[in-house]
């Protein structure tokens, strides 16, 4: 399959791609699978009722690479697709989705993706998930994802989104459940500007005993846009967690930050941390005694933060 320059341009935003990788890959390109290639331990085949994919990953697997990005080019188009993958026992592999809009229409155009996630006993999964979004017309670039993770006993798994930028409208909604001695981290990086709004509801269920998990968020939110961030932990056995969520506020934009701890059990200890603020003035001028203009010193300053 030939790929146009907008394509290889979104691919690279969404997944750092500098061409098509080897190994297990499928990509979808407005609606349709355009490329797709199985590797001899990860299957991708499609759901025979619905729209999406099923991504097996054999017990074993170690050190192989899944990429599955959508990317979106024609004018007002609205995408859904369902996906699972079955990362199988005692395997360790990386996950890297994501999706990429580009719309220089006057229509909306829409991806949202409901991504079901198994990761079998003594599995390791890293997942990795970035959203995209460019062009110049009005139309209105969304991207709605849900996604289910399920953690067997003894199964880890670190789960990194991030929205890098020109997506006007985003509502993520994580559930997860963590079983005996399964152990999840999930890591939000957000940056909104404009009149963007972004609105993300993490709840993390830990029901073994000896699960652990860790929600990590950080976000900047500038000019007039908008951000809501729910993160809720729930102990229903001996388990340790913890919601952090730090956020810098700029211009005339608005940030809540809403983190819930419930315990259900004597033995959870379930903590967290929330903070809002504005870059410190004694950052900039650090920053620009070296040599740095202002606007300079604030970019470098985001974009360590947000790293």
């Amino acid at each position: 399959m030939k790929f146009s320059q907008l394509d290889t341009d979104l691919l690279k935003a969404i997944a750092n791609l500098d061409g098509i990788p080897k190994g297990a890959i499928n990509i979808r390109r407005d609606g349709e699978a355009v490329l797709r290639t199985s590797s001899p331990n990860i299957n991708i085949s499609s759901l025979p009722d619905k729209p999406g994919l099923l991504v097996d990953v054999k017990p074993g697997t170690k050190n192989e690479t899944v990429h599955v990005p959508v990317i979106l080019t024609r004018a007002g188009f609205k995408d859904k697709v369902y996906n699972t993958f079955i990362v199988g026992e005692d395997a360790d592999v990386t996950i890297i989705a994501g999706c990429g809009i580009h719309n220089d229409s006057h229509g909306d155009s829409q991806h949202d993706g409901i991504h079901e996630i198994i990761v079998k006993k003594g599995a390791r999964m890293r997942y990795v998930e970035k959203h995209y979004g460019e062009g110049k017309g009005p139309g209105k670039r969304i991207l709605n994802p849900i996604t289910i993770v399920r953690l067997e006993p003894g199964a880890h798994a670190e789960m990194e989104m991030v929205q890098i930028e020109g997506v006007d409208d985003t509502l993520r909604s994580t559930e997860a459940y963590v079983q005996e001695k399964g152990n999840l981290k999930v890591i939000e990086r957000l940056l909104t500007h404009g009149d963007q709004s972004a609105e993300s509801d993490i709840k993390v269920r830990i029901e073994g005993q000896g699960g652990a998990a860790q929600i990590l968020s950080r976000s900047v939110a500038r000019d007039k846009s908008r951000q809501v961030f729910r993160a809720g932990l729930i102990g229903k056995t001996e388990c340790n967690g913890h919601v952090e969520c730090d956020s810098i506020i700029m211009g005339e934009a608005v940030i809540k930050s809403i983190p819930e701890l419930a315990a259900e059990d004597s033995r959870a200890v379930l903590t967290h941390e929330a903070a809002i603020g504005k870059i410190a003035g004694e950052q900039l001028v650090k920053l620009m005694s070296l040599g740095l203009t202002e606007q300079e010193a604030v970019d470098t300053i985001l974009e360590g933060f947000l790293r």
